[in-house]
């Protein structure tokens, strides 16, 4: 991928992928005390079990579609880890897995192996499938009694995405 233009919009949407795990993170560090086992209704997976659904989405994409950057996969999909810190590791391990297979699919100008046409698309699906985790994790916070007001959620996500370099 050597023409700039290219390189640019590359760089970009790496960029927009960056960008997305740091939403999640910081939505993760913003959390109210007992908002990682709160639902949005009874039946429903709790946020932390959301995070580490999403955690493992991303490992089995990637397995599935860039096998030769795979990582093993946790042994629970839906696991309801309660530790904060090792959410964000692990979210920040996959968020990297991935980034490193869509640069190299997109610079090798390669088809991914399953699911996906085209690298971008595979990022795109993720991102919408990571952006409606999100909206489920707000609900079942105000469901759950700890509603995140505008102020408090709008630095730490919609400020990442609109924030200029």
């Amino acid at each position: 991928m050597p023409d700039a233009t290219n390189q640019r919009l590359l760089e970009a949407l790496l960029d927009s992928w960056d960008r997305n795990n740091t939403v999640l993170v910081n939505l993760l560090r913003a959390l109210p005390e007992g908002g990682l086992e709160a639902r949005a209704m009874e039946g429903s997976p709790s946020i932390a079990e959301m995070f580490t659904h999403i955690h493992f989405v991303r490992l089995v994409f990637v397995l599935e579609d860039a096998p030769e950057f795979a990582r093993s996969l946790p042994e629970e999909e839906w696991a309801a880890e309660r530790d904060p810190d090792r959410i964000a590791q692990m979210l920040n391990d996959s968020a990297k897995v991935v980034r490193d297979a869509l640069k190299n699919g997109v610079e090798a100008g390669r088809d991914m192996k399953l699911h996906y046409d085209h690298p971008i698309l595979m990022l795109q699906h993720m991102i919408w499938h990571e952006g409606y985790h999100h909206g489920q994790m707000k609900l079942a916070l105000k469901v759950a009694g700890l509603p995140m007001t505008d102020q408090e959620a709008g630095p730490v996500t919609w400020d990442v995405w609109m924030r200029k370099k």
